[in-house]
This record gives C-alpha cells, sequence and structure tokens, in this order.
C-alpha cells in the first residue's frame, strides 16, 4: 500500500522540492506530490545543487500548481512554509491529515555568496532532519501496519 503526500510552498521552487526529494529517498512506498500556491518556472538551481550534494537528484521536478491536485484523494498535505499555510486551498478530496512544518525561504536570502551557500545548506539540512522525523514517528509505522 501506498502513502500520497502533496507538499506545499509557495513558489514550489525550493522547500517543498527539496521535502519532496527527500521523502522520495526515504521509501519507495511512499508517492510524493508538491506543488505551490504562485508556481515558479523551474525549480531553484542552488536547490538542485545542495540536494545533488546529498545524492538526490531534483533537477528534473518542475514546479506544479496546486489547482492541478485538488479533489484528489491524500494521506497528508503538508505545508512547508507560511504563505502557503496561509493561502492553502480547501482541498474538495478527501485529506486524512493536514500538517505544517514550516521553513524559512532560502532564496530569499540576502547577504555575500558565502552567506545565501549557508542558507541553503541549513533550510536543507532542518528540512531532511523535519521530514525524516515525520517519516520515522508517523509514515513508517502507516505503512508497516
Amino acid at each position: 500500500m501506498k502513502t500520497k503526500i502533496l507538499i506545499l510552498c509557495t513558489g514550489n521552487s525550493c522547500r517543498s522540492q527539496m521535502a519532496h526529494g527527500f521523502l522520495q529517498s526515504f521509501d519507495n512506498r511512499l508517492e510524493v506530490f508538491s506543488a505551490g500556491t504562485k508556481p515558479a518556472e523551474k525549480v531553484n538551481q542552488t536547490a538542485v545543487k545542495v540536494m545533488s550534494e546529498l545524492g538526490i537528484d531534483i533537477s528534473n521536478h518542475v514546479p506544479q500548481n496546486v489547482d492541478n491536485h485538488i479533489g484528489k484523494e491524500w494521506d497528508y498535505v503538508i505545508t512547508v512554509c507560511d504563505s502557503a499555510k496561509e493561502t492553502c486551498p480547501i482541498f474538495s478530496g478527501k485529506v486524512k491529515h493536514r500538517l505544517h512544518i514550516g521553513f524559512e525561504d532560502p532564496s530569499e536570502a540576502v547577504g555575500t555568496p558565502e552567506f545565501i551557500m549557508s542558507e541553503f545548506y541549513r533550510i536543507r539540512d532542518e528540512i531532511k532532519s523535519r521530514f525524516q522525523e515525520l517519516y520515522t514517528d508517523k509514515l513508517l509505522p502507516e505503512l508497516s501496519a
């Protein structure tokens, strides 16, 4: 049995794509999708770089509009930024669990190139940690039941 998960963000170009990549890498029984309330044209290239350094390829991901996923059934709908949480559409489909696991947007970091990269690494590692915790504490026990 697969667990269907939708991860929402504003641009679907950075945080939601990293979370998507991590969840997919944890377990092939997770059917993971991500989308944005105002999707960007492409995935943030720095997000692609910092994920590839951990062996996770999100370079083929394409930002999706959340409207494409309304009306479907989901085990989990997870927002990863406060903006998406506030503008998250009402799903007409069945959603078993709604969660908010918020992160700052590293693409909005301002400063030296070194500082901006450090923000991408920090947020990437926070996302990995929080989603690993979600997987271990909630998703794996459900998949194993």
